[in-house]
């Protein structure tokens, strides 16, 4: 299927790896020209290199911290028309309420809702008035479906979503849609983390972690990350105009509401 993309310019943020990696290497696949983004230059180059060997795509890099923002005015200033625009960042780590200080607060808040909130602020305006916009914020199935160790990263990307969910009625009858995907247990370096952090607190070896981690998805294995981008390629296509305000999940099978 053609995505009708072609040309299009994509930022995608913190994507020197990991979802956004995926989510860049598939617009790039589908001939966007797509913006890398990340805090280390070359770790970007790294990624752009990849891309290019994987795809035959090139793609431009832009290193910038958008937990700032002066980051984020330059990202936007490096590619000052986008039509698409995918929102990621680092999430906190886990832990519980009593963990957590008022500084974990301030910088969750910072990096997985003002952010974001804040591109999306610069870049909607211009899409509107070009007609055509796709907005993409990856969040986590913890926002539909919260554990007990997961509280800060719920609760910070609830509030983008709130938002989203907000500011998509204003813009989808221009042709601008506003969507979030809802990962849970893909194969990155987060999933190593948390392996690496369950070999630690619980003395088990790593291959043991991982396949307990596993086991907690219904489809019992992690999520490939390039089914992941394909999904973000899908939801910035053409044919997804009609598709806006929505949370998709891609957890394997394992969220167990209605809706």
């Amino acid at each position: 299927m053609d995505f009708g993309i072609k040309g299009r310019k994509a930022i995608v943020c913190a994507s020197s790896k990991g979802l956004g990696y995926a989510c860049a290497r598939a617009l790039a696949r589908e001939g966007v020209i797509v913006t890398i983004n990340g805090r280390d230059a070359g770790r970007l180059e790294e990624a752009a290199a990849k891309i290019k060997a994987e795809v035959g795509a090139d793609v431009s890099i832009a290193a910038a911290d958008i937990n700032t923002q002066a980051g984020r005015d330059a990202l936007v200033a490096a590619v000052p028309e986008p039509d698409i625009l995918v929102n990621n960042n680092a999430g906190p780590s886990p832990g519980k309420l009593a963990d957590w200080s008022y500084e974990d607060w301030l910088a969750a808040v910072e990096a997985n809702m003002l952010a974001p909130i804040f591109l999306i602020k610069a870049v909607s305006p211009g899409m509107v008035e070009r007609r055509f916009g796709r907005i993409v914020n990856i969040t986590s199935a913890m926002v539909k479906s919260p554990s007990a160790t997961m509280g800060l990263s719920t609760a910070v990307r609830t509030g983008l979503t709130a938002l989203s969910k907000s500011v998509h009625q204003d813009t989808v009858r221009f042709n601008v849609t506003i969507n979030n995907l809802l990962p849970e247990r893909f194969d990155t370096d987060r999933q190593k983390f948390m392996a690496e952090r369950m070999v630690k607190n619980e003395g088990i070896t790593y291959e043991q972690a991982r396949a307990k981690i596993a086991e907690t998805i219904a489809a019992k294995r992690l999520g490939d990350p390039s089914e992941f981008g394909d999904a973000c390629a899908y939801l910035c296509s053409a044919q997804a105009s009609f598709i806006s305000g929505q949370n998709l999940q891609l957890d394997g099978g394992s969220y167990r509401g209605l809706v």
